[in-house]
C-alpha cells in the first residue's frame, strides 16, 4: 500500500470512528417574528433550510434597509467568541447579505425602503485548528478537489433572516439557515477558530437573499456605480484564495482580521 493510501485510510479510520460532542443550530431561537410559515426547501445543498417568501408581497419591494446582524443569547454557548471573533463573524454576514442583496434591491440608509431586513447568527461551533494543520497536510499527499476532514476540525453557523415591509412591520421573507462542515468533501479547514463560520457567510447570504426575491426579478448592475458595501472592501478577495492554493487551509480575508487574533482554549 502507498503511503498516499495509508494516508487516506486512516484519516477516513478518523473520520468514521473519532466521535465528538456535537451541537445543532436550535429549531427556533425567538430571534424570526414568526416561525409557523416556514417550510424546508426542496434540495437545499448542503445545509438545513427553512424558509418562507409572500411572493406577492414581495413583488413591491425596491428600496431595502439592512440592520446589523447580532448574536442570539447562548449562539456560542459551548465555545464563547471574544469580542473581536464576534465582531469579525457578524460583519461577514453584514458583508454577504449587502453584497447579495445590492445586486437586487436598491439598499438605502436613512431615506425610506420598502423593506427591513435583519438578521442574528443562532448557532456557531468552532473550526479545530490544530486537526486542521493535519487535513491540510493530508491534501497535499491526496491532491484533488476533494477533501477529507476529522469530526475535531468540523465547525458549523446558523443563521435566521427576515425581511419586514416598513409600512407595517410585516415579515414577508424568513430563512433559518444552518451548516456544518463535512468531513469528506469542499469545505476548507483553517487554523482560525471562525474558518467555517466565516466561509458559510456566503452561501447563507445567497440562501437568504434568493429567499427574498421575487420570481423574475431582474439583476440590478452596480458597476461604474458607488457601490453601497464598499464599507466592507471588496467583494472579491484574492488573496485568500492565493492562501488556499499554496496552504491547502482557508485563511479569513481582511474583513475577518480579528479570527486571526487571539482565542480562548478550544472545548
Amino acid at each position: 500500500m502507498t503511503l498516499q493510501a495509508l494516508h487516506a485510510t486512516a484519516l477516513i479510520g478518523l473520520t468514521l470512528t473519532l466521535g465528538a460532542c456535537a451541537t445543532t443550530a436550535p429549531e427556533r431561537s425567538g430571534f424570526l417574528s414568526g416561525y409557523d410559515t416556514l417550510q424546508a426547501r426542496k434540495n437545499p445543498g448542503r445545509a438545513e433550510v427553512r424558509e418562507y417568501r409572500d411572493a406577492a408581497s414581495l413583488k413591491a419591494v425596491q428600496k431595502v434597509r439592512l440592520t446589523p446582524t447580532v448574536l442570539s443569547e447562548g449562539a456560542d454557548s459551548r465555545s464563547p467568541l471574544t469580542p473581536e471573533e464576534r465582531l469579525a463573524v457578524l460583519r461577514e454576514v453584514d458583508a454577504q447579505l449587502c453584497f447579495e442583496l445590492s445586486e437586487r434591491f436598491e439598499i438605502v440608509g436613512a431615506e425610506p425602503a420598502d423593506a427591513d431586513v435583519r438578521a442574528a447568527v443562532t448557532w456557531f461551533e468552532p473550526t479545530g485548528r490544530m486537526a486542521s494543520a493535519a487535513s491540510a497536510a493530508s491534501a497535499f499527499l491526496i491532491p484533488g478537489p476533494i477533501g477529507l476532514r476529522v469530526p475535531g476540525t468540523l465547525g458549523g453557523l446558523g443563521v435566521e433572516a427576515e425581511m419586514r415591509t416598513t409600512v407595517d412591520d410585516r415579515q414577508i421573507a424568513a430563512i433559518a439557515w444552518a451548516r456544518r462542515a463535512m468531513a469528506v468533501g469542499t469545505d476548507d479547514p483553517s487554523l482560525s477558530r471562525l474558518g467555517d463560520a466565516l466561509q458559510f457567510a456566503e452561501p447563507f447570504a445567497d440562501a437568504a437573499a434568493a429567499a427574498m426575491t421575487p420570481d423574475g426579478h431582474k439583476a440590478r448592475d452596480i458597476k461604474g456605480k458607488a457601490d453601497p458595501c464598499k464599507a466592507y472592501g471588496d467583494r472579491f478577495q484574492p488573496a485568500g484564495l492565493a492562501a488556499k492554493i499554496i496552504t491547502k487551509l482557508y485563511v479569513p480575508d481582511s474583513r475577518g482580521d480579528a479570527a486571526a487574533g487571539a482565542a480562548p482554549p478550544e472545548k
